[in-house]
């Protein structure tokens, strides 16, 4: 199983490893999701403390959303054992190694029948800034993603480009936005690529995807009634990154520190919150 999808990873640039969480599980981690759902509601707008953020929004018809919530770790019991499980290192460390920092620890929803809930087409790539902090990234970075719910294309399901990854870093405009944004196969055109030969992911809960940072990938909107979420965690090989919190030191699970790291909130020293965020 090991070789079929760690081939397939670096074949195709993305990969499925399936059944991984039971069923159990995953109504416990379900179950997490809607608890920190209803704390991001309850704060009524976007709201950060230290590395933690909640992305609140509003909807036409749905009034506020919660879109997700970046290290939510830091404070849920069951969300900070996940993101290190062995199991987790297993899928990872046959890409890059047991010495792992963690650099992406987020929920994502997709609540039913919300107006705008897309992600356009992009590399994650793009988003790890000051790219002096990382090294040799192509080859030190794998993205995860556990299913929560069936992940499906009428409720929002990832879709991703075979292949992408031997594209390297692609030249998209800097100011154009990922959050937000359609899922269009113009995007595709544009650069030269087929739309035709997109994959849409197929999970069921518990299941796990993992892609590289240079895959191109997007997600459309949830038509459904029932909601899309996805717990997403990025690992890097921490010899190549200056950033990050530890996940596993030659293969030994790291706790959260009681002093947070920094990762991507540059201000995390100078204005720490809690604060809301306009």
């Amino acid at each position: 199983m090991t070789e079929r999808w760690v081939e397939h990873y670096h074949e195709h640039g993305y990969a499925i490893v399936p059944g991984v969480f039971d069923a159990n599980e995953i109504a416990d981690i379900a179950h997490q999701f809607d608890l920190l759902y209803q704390q991001g509601i309850a704060y009524g707008r976007s709201f950060r403390d230290h590395n933690s953020f909640f992305a609140v929004t509003d909807d036409a018809a749905l009034g506020a959303i919660v879109r997700m919530v970046q290290w939510p770790s830091y404070f849920n019991a069951t969300l900070e054992r996940i993101r290190r499980d062995p199991r987790m290192l297993g899928i990872v460390a046959p890409l890059i190694g047991p010495d792992l920092k963690q650099i992406i620890n987020q929920l994502h929803w997709k609540p039913p029948r919300a107006a705008m809930t897309e992600f356009g087409f992009h590399q994650d790539s793009r988003s790890r800034r000051p790219r002096d902090a990382f090294r040799d990234l192509a080859a030190s970075y794998v993205q995860t993603g556990i299913a929560i719910d069936p992940h499906r294309a009428e409720n929002g399901a990832m879709t991703v480009y075979p292949g992408s990854h031997r594209l390297g870093e692609i030249p998209f405009d800097a100011s154009r936005r990922t959050r937000n944004v359609e899922l269009n196969d113009r995007d595709l055109e544009t650069l030269g690529l087929d739309p035709a030969k997109t994959v849409t992911l197929t999970l069921a809960p518990g299941d796990v995807a993992l892609w590289g940072v240079h895959t191109l990938h997007g997600s459309g909107a949830n038509t459904t009634e029932i909601d899309r979420r996805f717990y997403l965690n990025g690992y890097v090989i921490a010899e190549n990154c200056d950033r990050g919190e530890w996940a596993w030191r030659n293969t030994t699970p790291c706790p959260l520190p009681d002093e947070p790291s920094l990762v991507h909130y540059e201000a995390l020293y100078e204005a720490p919150g809690p604060m809301y965020v306009d």
